[in-house]
């Protein structure tokens, strides 16, 4: 099992509107490439069910989860219920920083098969943590990722191709 943890600041998004942006899962498939489809299901209150795939490796990762949406704490936790992982669990947190935020990523994870964990997990890893980047620094604006240099780096090299592509 593994888990990571992922932190980007923003200077110039406040917390309240960087959570609801965040909360916008539906909008990351134009964001990441990896991310093929998310589907939000059902919504109750704060419990939202929601489907995702995304392409990690030569195919797709799938999986449901439930969302437990908590404004008044700029949360958010999750839990898969079904899907590729053995566990899928984790958490947003959105915090106020100044004028801007600070948005953290935890997520746990374990694909149940113990020969392959040398393997899958770096490279899980790797995805999970660049996707999430280049998500919320598109959603963020004024942002950048603050507790891992190689990730900020590959995510801004990302975000320069994607500026050239569309210039």
């Amino acid at each position: 099992m593994r888990t990571v943890n992922l932190a980007v600041i923003s200077r110039g998004c406040a917390a309240d509107e960087a959570y609801r942006r965040v909360s916008d899962f539906e909008r990351y498939p134009d964001l990441v490439d990896e991310v093929r489809s998310i589907t939000v299901r059902e919504s109750n209150g704060g419990v939202v069910a929601s489907d995702w795939e995304v392409f990690f490796r030569n195919g797709p990762l799938r999986w449901s989860e439930v969302d437990y949406f908590q404004p008044e704490a700029r949360r958010i936790t999750f839990e898969q219920t079904a899907g590729d992982f053995e566990v899928f669990r984790g958490y947003w947190q959105v915090d106020p920083a100044g004028d801007g935020c600070v948005v953290n990523f935890e997520v746990t994870f374990d694909f149940g098969i113990p020969s392959l964990v040398g393997v899958l997990e770096p490279i899980a890893t790797k995805v999970l943590k660049e996707g999430i980047a280049l998500a919320l620094l598109q959603l963020l604006g004024d942002a950048e990722v603050e507790n891992d240099p190689l990730v900020g780096n590959a995510v801004a090299a990302k975000l320069q191709e994607l500026a050239a592509a569309r210039a």
